[in-house]
């Protein structure tokens, strides 16, 4: 099969190689899918790039980049119903502590990371629900169920954020969302009661208003350290406030 690998740390356009290697057999307990869609998320770049502190050097002499795919099963190992090939799956952690990822034309995994897909959800939308949709998952049902609850979901545009505004308003949740301007319908069309912009100077009485004058149970947060003021100003006694990222602020200090 063919595969993008890489044997040392750069930027893409000098580590990445298409490569020839042999088509993996799945072990016991495991299936492999023929991909159609691999998913980059920013934690590969980094892997690939070299960027994580400490890290000196690839982890294996030859990685397959990605942890996230979609396609199809084609073969099971020993121990996996037969009747699961030929299903559309969606695969998450391809490349966790494993040397072979999805950008590849197939991939060996256990069998409990090649999810079934929904009759109607393609392979495509299947190839973003491993990292972003698992993170948004988990930020918005993290501490229980939200119904009858507010949650603001700061980035609401951004792949996570924008799965976290469906979640939540499945959820049963009354859902405010920040981002640019220029994304106001996309945000809104996602499932957002009122759609704020992230920029506005005095963003705590704008959530505030929007939600009758009362704070908010939950916080999905994309940017902890610079929206830190801006969140203790509006959430609720014992909030919850799930932060999945901080790059503009890695040190944030927490107001006593």
């Amino acid at each position: 099969m063919q595969a993008i690998t890489y044997d040392q740390f750069g930027a893409a356009a000098d580590v990445l190689q298409l490569t020839d290697i042999e088509s993996p057999a799945p072990q016991p307990g495991e299936v492999c899918v023929a991909l159609s869609h691999s998913g980059v998320n920013p934690s590969d770049v980094k892997a690939r790039a070299g960027t994580r502190p400490g890290v000196t050097k690839p982890p294996f002499p030859q990685v397959i980049p990605h942890s996230d795919g979609a396609g199809e099963i084609i073969a099971v190992g020993a121990g996996v119903d037969s009747a699961r090939v030929g299903q559309k799956v969606w695969v998450w952690n391809g490349q966790w502590q494993r040397a072979f990822g999805t950008a590849a034309q197939q991939i060996t995994l256990p069998v409990h990371q090649a999810v079934p897909l929904p009759k109607g959800v393609s392979t495509e939308v299947g190839a973003q629900l491993g990292i972003p949709g698992l993170t948004a998952c988990h930020a918005v049902f993290g501490g229980g169920g939200v119904a009858g609850e507010t949650v603001l979901i700061q980035g609401g545009a951004g792949t996570v954020g924008y799965l976290a505004v469906q979640l939540a308003k499945w959820g049963g949740a009354k859902v405010i969302a920040t981002c640019s301007p220029r994304d106001n319908d996309l945000v809104r069309d996602a499932g957002a009661d009122a759609v704020l912009n992230y920029a506005d100077p005095d963003l705590a009485r704008a959530v505030l208003d929007a939600n009758g004058g009362k704070p908010v149970e939950t916080i999905v947060e994309t940017e902890f350290g610079l929206n830190l003021t801006t969140d203790t100003e509006v959430i609720a006694p014992n909030g919850r406030i799930a932060a999945y990222g901080s790059a503009g602020e890695m040190s944030p200090t927490l107001p006593f």
